[in-house]
């Protein structure tokens, strides 16, 4: 399983388009992680159904932030490694930072990871 971490509200000042188009640059490198024979993992696609449900009101009000970032972290104990995408993002720098601490590989462009056995 790979963590793809990267820009979600950053650079957003939390406007709801552009989290989404921060969100489809995320997203848009699942299927290749998938191709080469992984499971593509995004914090947000676990996180966000979670902050919904515990009743958060806008993005970055307490509840969002209770949940966001340790829903990555937990993941993270769980993945064998990370593909960072560009694009500047403190939590997705947390994110690289404690995969360092656990060991995991880090990759920065999706043309380094190698093809898993299918």
């Amino acid at each position: 399983m790979i963590l793809i971490a990267g820009p979600y509200r950053s650079g957003t000042q939390n406007d709801p388009a552009r989290i989404k188009k921060n969100m489809d640059k995320l997203e848009a490198q699942a299927l290749p992680v998938f191709r080469k024979g992984h499971v593509p993992m995004i914090g947000e696609w676990a996180a966000n159904p979670l902050i919904e449900l515990a009743g958060s009101k806008e993005v970055g009000d307490d509840i969002f932030n209770e949940i966001q970032y340790p829903v990555a972290h937990r993941l993270l104990r769980k993945c064998d490694a990370v593909l960072r995408i560009e694009g500047e993002s403190v939590g997705a720098d947390q994110d690289v930072e404690l995969a360092k601490k656990l060991g995991l590989k880090i990759y920065y462009d999706i043309n380094d990871i190698p093809n898993a056995e299918q």
